[in-house]
């Protein structure tokens, strides 16, 4: 949307599946058409946005150029994770497929998974249901037997077939649950000095014009919790994508291996994208200690769960300590809401708002000398208005205890979420909603307690309101039509 947040998408889908390509001896290239390669000029793709008739703005390469660099492959792949990402995602699925007929394309992620007819018709050959580091094996060697490739045979994808969709559910047996047994991710295959020199990772906040030679990993899969507005809630025993929402680790010596491979590329600052770095408390405190070695900084962007900074509802300094020993340097904290209605009810149930010394939490982190901060939702169906302002006047009490900054997110029902199906059968949200419209800025629910109108104002009033002008402008450089300067 103009005046947003605008960065590259560096999923880890692909060094993932990179990575396991790679080692069956495929030859695979990672293009991200956000950023391009090349002869692409960086500054100019960012600096000069493209409007769309949707009203939103298009940031990246041409059609041309997409063209161009699929030309010499056989078989496409685009995730589709996130529900806002769709738009362009079907787009490129069209153009390539109106250029390339025989091109075999696929998709994968829980957006594609949950609207697969959309997928099927914009050109989509076959989408993965689960975990895919087997999967796209799978797919390789059918299309490398026919030119006209069958997946029957093939568990955890669907696939047109006579005119219907054919869906083969993922196995609970297939499901990998040593996670050392998977290939090296190969993140010498995205545009690292491209990102670097953006500087717009997942998050945190960093100094104007410097380059950040960044890279994210996942020490582990899947979570302890099952939140509403989560994938991972659905991801269970009995559905298509099979149990890959249960929480699995890497070894400890796993995780130091992906950490020297970072380094060996140039790599300085490690962002954990886990859902649930300390969900095993002992082995997260061993894994910080092993950290330590490694000679270089940490951030968590995506998050660490309130909880597991918690010892009987106080900050637990053993687990500080070890973060700051461990290189730790910016921190997220999902703080999510004030109200424990709330938090019972959509959250896991996973805080009890009322009994923990948060403000305690906020000052501790800071004499470790971390920059943190906190991320909050508003918006829930039946939320009330009352509730909201509890939510906002907790994030701006935290700011006056040290947060460093507050995200305020509006809640946002995504396909393949506990959430969505509450939606559809509430009234709260059409089956044929605007993908491009289902994003944390603004309210895509109707019918609810606080009217949408309403929600967005509120947010954006909140954002305003509790940030310090030193944090919204260094988010306001990572703005659509902005260069790193």
């Amino acid at each position: 949307m103009p005046g947003t947040v605008c960065k590259p998408n560096g999923s880890l889908a692909y060094p993932h599946l990179g990575g396991a390509l790679r080692q069956h001896g495929v030859h695979v290239q990672v293009f991200d058409a956000c950023v391009g390669g090349g002869p692409d000029v960086l500054d100019d793709i960012f600096a000069n946005p493209s409007p769309i008739p949707s009203g939103l703005v298009r940031t990246g390469v041409s059609d041309e150029r997409i063209l161009g660099v699929v030309a010499e492959h056989d078989i496409v792949g685009i995730t589709s994770i996130f529900t806002d990402q769709e738009s362009m995602v079907l787009h490129c699925a069209r153009l390539i497929k109106a250029a390339y007929p025989e091109k075999i394309l696929v998709s994968g992620g829980v957006n594609a998974r949950s609207r697969l007819p959309l997928f099927f018709a914009a050109g989509f050959d076959v989408v993965c249901l689960s975990e895919a580091d087997h999967t796209i094996i799978d797919i390789v060697e059918a299309v490398r037997r026919s030119s006209r490739p069958s997946f029957a045979d093939i568990h955890g994808v669907a696939f047109p077939d006579a005119g219907r969709i054919r869906i083969n559910p993922a196995r609970a047996q297939d499901m990998v649950r040593n996670l050392d047994t998977l290939p090296m991710p190969a993140w010498d295959l995205l545009p690292n000095q491209r990102y670097w020199k953006m500087a717009r990772p997942h998050s945190g906040v960093f100094e104007p014009g410097a380059e950040l030679r960044y890279g994210t990993m996942m020490t582990s899969l899947g979570c302890p919790f099952a939140c509403t507005y989560c994938h991972i809630a659905d991801e269970t025993e009995g559905s298509i994508s099979g149990p890959i929402g249960s929480f699995r680790v890497k070894s400890d010596d796993r995780v130091m291996a992906e950490i020297e491979t970072l380094k060996s590329l140039g790599v300085t600052d490690v962002f954990i994208e886990d859902d649930s770095l300390l969900g095993q408390k002992k082995r997260g405190l061993r894994l910080l200690e092993r950290i330590q070695e490694a000679g270089v900084t940490v951030c968590d962007v995506n998050g660490i769960n309130i909880i597991h900074l918690l010892k009987r509802w106080k900050p637990d300094h053993e687990v500080l300590e070890a973060l700051a020993n461990a290189g730790f340097t910016q921190i997220n904290l999902p703080f999510e809401t004030a109200n424990l209605r709330i938090m019972r009810k959509y959250a896991s149930n996973k805080l009890n708002v009322e009994m923990a010394d948060l403000p305690g939490l906020i000052v501790a982190m800071k004499e470790y000398g971390f920059k943190i901060y906190g991320h909050y939702m508003i918006g829930w169906p039946d939320e009330t208005m009352e509730e909201m302002e509890t939510t906002i006047d907790m994030a701006r009490e935290h700011v006056s205890y040290g947060l460093d900054g507050a995200h305020f997110f509006c809640v946002v029902p995504m396909p393949g979420t506990p959430l969505f199906d509450m939606a559809i059968a509430g009234g709260h949200i059409s089956p044929d909603f605007n993908p491009d419209m289902m994003n944390i800025y603004h309210a895509n629910m109707t019918n609810t307690t606080v009217p949408a109108d309403v929600l967005t104002e509120t947010r954006a009033r909140a954002w305003a309101e509790v940030n310090s002008a030193t944090f919204i402008g260094a988010k306001e450089r990572w703005v659509a039509g902005t260069t790193n300067e």
